[in-house]
């Protein structure tokens, strides 16, 4: 028809995108805060900039410089003045403290904030000598103001009040169990917690040693494992395992799918978001599936989770069979099953277990030889020791921890003397002294088993934001599996004819010999061929 529009065509002309002015001192404040050393993604947030704006204004710094000084000398001289390096640092390691205290849901007041704010400041300035002692700090409500502003920090949970002991959850608790039929082996609680796992008690001259040499601390490197289970506490899930790095050297000739931890890695060793999500998808809701079939149970669970930012708060539509449920801030602490003792009682076990693997590899006899075998002990060491700890808590320790928050469902009113924290500390120090630690005390292991759910340090935070130095990534990626040696195939064929000949030897019936024989023959034959091929390679290379 004669005037009609074609149909692709805009019916209403779109509005021209409203151009933002970039002001002279905003591209010096983007300006400043490269030369401090934060990302173009974090500069760009803070002061609300596209990233493609922020990135030209870095390219451009030289023309910016210049011309703002021909513009106007005196005011371009005042807004280049930024402030100090220490504050900056400062500031710098208390977002990232911040950050921690938040993936640790942990309350935080703004006197929490100024004081840390202060102890850093304090520290660095020491650190910097004299020339730097003449700025003062005094953290004031004012400073915290611009901070908050400067850093973008509305979304941090301001708490200043103590969790109430008369929460009703408990109550509600019972109501969601009971709507749904859920028995105790399908109720689950799991919860994050730190782990120094390369970390000696102070009385042990590992730890002196260490204290005084200069550089990256192994006892500073810091992992996250994701620990759970049932309320009948005869299902303990596989823990979730979040290191810094993702294929650090120790891994190499390991296939991560086999190992007794899900590897997963961030930068800072902190559960994200989109890592707790696939944890989720394809590690919980298949083991509970797995579970629930291997006991005629029917396909269902109940999740109790508390707020902590890295628990997506969509998680019951991912699962038609997995219903999520999240703790009151004003309950976590108190009643969270897993926090109630379960990671606790696995840190004592995995501090037992590391002073076993040193007696098992030294005898505690040689300092020297312990000393040798402890800088060699890696991140896939603890990684097995973790996976035993992990095994040593008893059904009983596991379901008795839900006593505060389901006490119906606690059948073990008693832990055994073997899951007794108290136990586990003398059996460690008694361990300790075995190993050539004479000098360790209750106190020490006491205060190192603490150390782990302590707020991180100010050494501790400048080695988290420079990026941990200790464990190095591997060249290879993915590395490659561990091959079978010609010398390790020829001994299995000798204990398989080994075994043979003692079946065989005494056995009446030759029909039978002849039928395992077979069996054992077709069943090990790609060995055997894998074992001519390697010594037709040999023959080759020499």
């Amino acid at each position: 028809m004669p005037g009609k529009r074609p149909l692709n065509a805009t019916a209403i002309p779109s509005a021209k995108r409203e151009r933002k002015a970039i002001t002279l001192d905003i591209k010096l404040e983007v300006l400043r805060r490269f030369e401090v050393g934060e990302k173009l993604s974090q500069i760009a947030k803070a002061l609300n900039l596209a990233v493609s704006t922020v990135a030209t204004i870095r390219d451009n710094k030289e023309k910016i410089k210049a011309s703002s000084q021909i513009a106007t000398p005196s005011r371009a001289s005042r807004l280049t003045r930024h402030r100090s390096a220490v504050m900056e640092s400062m500031e710098r390691l208390l977002r990232v403290w911040l950050e921690d205290q938040n993936q640790r849901n942990m309350p935080l007041s703004v006197a929490m904030i100024q004081e840390k704010a202060k102890s850093l400041f304090d520290d660095l300035q020491h650190e910097q000598g004299e020339s730097s002692q003449k700025e003062k700090f005094s953290a004031s409500k004012g400073w915290f103001v611009r901070f908050k502003e400067r850093h973008c920090l509305p979304h941090f949970k301001m708490n200043s009040t103590a969790p109430s002991s008369k929460d009703a959850y408990p109550e509600v608790l019972k109501s969601i169990i009971e709507e749904g039929e859920y028995t105790p082996q399908q109720v689950f609680n799991v919860d994050e917690t730190g782990l120094y796992w390369k970390r000696m008690p102070e009385g042990t001259f590992i730890a002196m040693e260490e204290k005084a040499e200069p550089g990256f601390k192994s006892s500073k490197d810091r992992l996250m494992l994701l620990l759970g289970g049932n309320a009948a506490g005869d299902f303990k899930l596989k823990p979730l395992l979040v290191y810094h790095s993702e294929d650090p050297k120790a891994l190499k000739g390991y296939s991560k799918p086999n190992l007794p931890v899900i590897w997963r890695s961030n930068k800072k060793a902190w559960a994200t978001r989109s890592i707790f999500h696939e944890w989720f998808t394809y590690f919980f809701c298949p083991a509970v599936e797995k579970y629930c079939a291997q006991h005629n149970l029917t396909n269902k669970a109940l999740l109790i989770l508390d707020n902590a930012p890295c628990h997506p708060v969509n998680l019951s539509d991912l699962s038609d069979n997995v219903r999520v449920e999240y703790l009151h801030d004003s309950t976590a602490d108190l009643m969270q099953p897993m926090g109630q003792g379960v990671a606790s009682t696995f840190k004592a076990h995995y501090l037992k277990r590391t002073f076993e693997h040193i007696l098992e590899a030294t005898d505690g006899e040689d300092t020297a030889v312990i000393r040798e075998f402890w800088r060699n002990y890696n991140i896939m060491d603890a990684v097995d020791n973790i996976a035993v700890a992990w095994e040593a808590l008893r059904p009983a320790t596991m379901n008795s921890m839900w006593k505060k928050i389901w006490p119906q469902c606690v059948q073990f009113q008693n832990v055994p003397q073997t899951d007794n924290i108290a136990q586990l500390r003398q059996n460690i120090v008694t361990l300790a002294r075995t190993v050539a630690f004479d000098t360790v005390v209750e106190a020490d292991v006491n205060q190192l088993l603490q150390s782990h759910e302590n707020a991180l340090s100010n050494e501790e935070l400048r080695q988290l934001e420079q990026g941990p130095a200790g464990e190095e990534e591997s060249e290879e990626a993915p590395p490659a599996l561990r091959q079978l040696t010609t010398g390790e195939l020829s001994a299995a064929f000798s204990h398989f004819e080994a075994g043979l000949q003692v079946l065989t030897s005494s056995c009446p019936d030759d029909e039978w010999k002849l039928k395992v024989s077979r069996a054992i023959s077709d069943a090990i034959n790609c060995y055997r061929e894998l074992y001519n091929e390697k010594k037709r390679r040999l023959k080759q290379l020499s």
